[in-house]
């Protein structure tokens, strides 16, 4: 919304008429596809081989959320977030006065891009129908449930600087927005462009237009993953890139800006690339690691809790790093007696931390540390 007390000098308007582009400089690129391309499948390899991705690159997702929402000021931990996921497993009520609503949103967002996978994964394409229902799962509690979830702004918004006063960016006019979104996914759905490229600007596009009131930046980069995933540059929805953007902030920001400014498409996607490509080396060392410690507790499991629940108990422990004893009990599949043995044999050789011993009816809370310090590097 307009306010008097914003500064327009140094504002950019949206590119109109310029999307998607005529012309780049295929010369500039040639090079940076070929590494990003080739990142991208040394670290497709890897998730092609991981015995179950989506179990064990469950916590890169969460960590995804906390820095992808920690570029849009809500500030939160992975343990924190870790431990509201846990205590959400046997609770359907989001809202919890044990925890802050920062933690809350930082969850969501995690929901959201779960919900939206699980939705491409049943065939359903990458459409306004798609990020709008993503937006209603993120912005479903706290400051974001005042800004219109799942639906389009219908007012003027602007992207501005840190202390919220100098306007950088005027998006795309909400009277125009239904056509500018129609035109980027058709763009999306085409074939007519490489996958990177298109993925490059695709984001680009989509933060240009900034279709809602609040969330734009956190949807936006969940559209990467899925865009690399829907088109087959990965296998599995499993690629992370806001680390390296908020790393960047500033010339992420400023690289946008320059598209609108000047039509530098050629720059935005090059910048693109190397982001990909730097993202990849840094999710393939992780899942590198991630899969290292798998095989070696594979290993170790059986001869420590002398059981053929060992496997099933090690696989829990990598989809919830952070768990209530009860849920451990009661959803890994195995016997409860068992279950409550395992628990005091992987605390006492220090392979789960107690955070919160059980008092009363509350059960206790265990970290799976050994994880959990990949994660948060």
């Amino acid at each position: 919304m307009n306010r008097p007390s914003l500064d327009l000098s140094e504002a950019v308007d949206y590119h109109y008429d310029q999307f998607p582009p005529s012309g780049m400089d295929a010369n500039k690129l040639i090079m940076p596809i070929a590494s990003a391309s080739a990142a991208l499948a040394r670290y497709d390899q890897m998730l092609k081989g991981m015995h179950n991705s989506e179990i064990l690159l469950a916590p890169l997702r969460n960590q995804e959320a906390v820095v992808s929402s920690r570029m849009e000021g809500t500030v939160s931990t992975l343990d924190e977030v870790l431990r509201y996921e846990a205590d959400q497993e046997d609770n359907e009520d989001i809202a919890s006065g044990n925890y802050r609503n920062e933690a809350v949103e930082v969850f969501l967002y995690s929901r959201a891009l779960s919900a939206a996978q699980r939705a491409v994964e049943q065939g359903a394409p990458l459409s306004s129908f798609l990020i709008k229902s993503a937006h209603k799962v993120l912005l479903g509690f706290g400051r974001g449930a005042q800004l219109s979830p799942g639906e389009f702004k219908n007012e003027q918004n602007y992207l501005a600087d840190r202390t919220r006063r100098k306007v950088l960016f005027v998006p795309m006019r909400p009277e125009q927005l239904n056509d500018g979104m129609e035109r980027l996914f058709a763009f999306v759905q085409s074939d007519e462009w490489q996958i990177l490229i298109k993925t490059a600007l695709a984001h680009l596009e989509f933060e240009a237009l900034h279709p809602f009131k609040d969330g734009n930046g956190r949807i936006g980069r969940m559209l990467i993953t899925l865009m690399l995933w829907k088109f087959g540059a990965i296998s599995a929805p499993h690629f992370y890139i806001s680390s390296y953007f908020e790393d960047r902030r500033d010339e992420y920001i400023d690289r946008m800006r320059e598209v609108s400014k000047s039509g530098a498409w050629t720059e935005w996607t090059v910048f693109f690339l190397e982001a990909l490509e730097a993202q990849a080396q840094k999710n393939l060392a992780t899942a590198e690691r991630i899969r290292d410690l798998y095989e070696e507790l594979k290993k170790e499991f059986p001869q420590l809790l002398s059981s053929q629940w060992a496997t099933a108990a090690l696989d829990f422990l990598f989809s919830r790093p952070v768990f209530r004893n009860n849920v451990f009990t009661s959803r890994s599949g195995i016997p409860e007696t068992t279950a409550h043995r395992f628990t005091r044999i992987l605390v006492d050789n220090e392979l789960i931390r107690t955070l919160e011993p059980a008092a009363g009816r509350r059960p206790a809370l265990y970290s799976f540390e050994p994880l959990l310090q990949i994660v948060r590097d």
